[in-house]
């Protein structure tokens, strides 16, 4: 990843941020992106290949939601307004004379731009705090759009992590402010081995001696995560079919549809129309594999999405899968999913546990 990061001390800003004690706090909410570049380069390939990157559909929900919400700024438009937003993406190359680009230009320093005419292979810095509190910046740049269109995709999946970490880093900060609730967390710690940050509002449903289940029922949703284990046996356990066997053998058994009728029980949809995906990720440190997809009720009265990991204690030889999701067919649901997701992110393992 360090390809796309470029230190302060190589590429700096010809705007200086005051210091940040005295800066307003970044306004927007959770997937909020706006972007700042030219407008004959917005209407081009260029702002047309960002604008797919950014506002491609979120895998895994049942409605088409972009991963996150992008909006064009015109630079001549850019006031102290919008210059708190919380998500902020500033585009510019050396090739264009257009008065925005001209605008966004001024934002590197004169040693910026001889260093961008001379190294092609950095196209991208991350700055935070430049404008607003608890702010993040993008700067895409190159000497020329073909060279940089050329940096965009081929790090499309890097682009998109930047501020998807950012945003769980926010809602970790907003979730976790008060300590969540503690009493749940020193209980997966003692019967499970394992540790997990409980927000406020979730509560224990079910439980057993390898597996978990919390819930936070809400007027417009409903927010599900169980933590199941196993001993650990061998790489298959990571495979796709394995993983959703274990998964449904866990639901079948402990989660129900409706608590009013015992033969009721949630299921993984495997009908083709929104595929189960996975992938591997760098899940804190730890090798995982990552499924999302849409569960239903066998009465198919329920559904929804659904994003679990499948990790190992190495130490215990203990194989974990850890799931959110949620019940909330009335509203959007990539928040929610992204909210559920965050919770999961503070998943420990025995060796991790302070």
């Amino acid at each position: 990843m360090r390809i796309l990061i470029v230190a302060l001390a190589v590429f700096s800003m010809a705007s200086c941020a005051s210091d940040s004690r005295d800066m307003p706090y970044a306004t927007g909410i959770s997937g909020d992106l706006y972007l700042v570049m030219d407008s004959v380069q917005w209407r081009g390939p260029l702002g047309r290949t960002i604008d797919s990157i950014f506002s491609a559909e979120m895998p895994g929900l049942p409605r088409k939601e972009s991963i996150f919400k992008l909006r064009w700024i015109n630079p001549r438009k850019l006031n102290y307004v919008l210059k708190r937003s919380r998500n902020l993406i500033f585009v510019m190359t050396l090739d264009k004379k257009g008065e925005g680009a001209q605008i966004v230009k001024k934002l590197f320093t004169l040693e910026s731009i001889e260093k961008i005419k001379s190294n092609s292979t950095q196209f991208s810095m991350m700055d935070d705090n430049v404008f607003a509190k608890n702010q993040l910046i993008m700067y895409l740049f190159g000497k020329d759009e073909k060279t940089l269109l050329q940096n965009i995709r081929s790090n499309r999946g890097r682009l998109i992590d930047y501020f998807d970490q950012k945003e769980r880093q926010r809602l970790a900060a907003a979730l976790f402010k008060g300590g969540g609730v503690r009493g749940i967390s020193e209980t997966i710690s003692k019967d499970y081995q394992c540790n997990l940050q409980v927000p406020f509002g979730f509560k224990i449903a079910d439980k057993s001696k390898d597996f978990i289940w919390l819930r936070q029922v809400n007027p417009r949703d409903d927010k599900d995560i169980f933590i199941a284990r196993k001993p650990y046996t061998s790489m298959d356990d990571f495979k796709k079919e394995n993983i959703l066997h274990f998964r449904n053998e866990i639901c079948g058994k402990y989660l129900f549809g409706d608590p009013d009728r015992p033969d009721s029980y949630l299921t993984t949809e495997t009908r083709p129309y929104i595929p189960i995906t996975t992938d591997t990720v760098n899940f804190n440190g730890n090798f995982a594999m990552r499924v999302r997809g849409l569960f239903r009720s066998n009465d198919y009265l329920l559904g929804g999405p659904f994003e679990g990991f499948a990790v190992v204690d190495e130490g215990t030889r203990q194989f974990y899968y850890i799931e959110g999701f949620t019940i909330s067919p009335r509203v959007n649901q990539r928040e929610i999913m992204r909210e559920l997701e965050t919770i999961l992110y503070s998943f420990k393992t025995s060796p991790e546990i302070p």
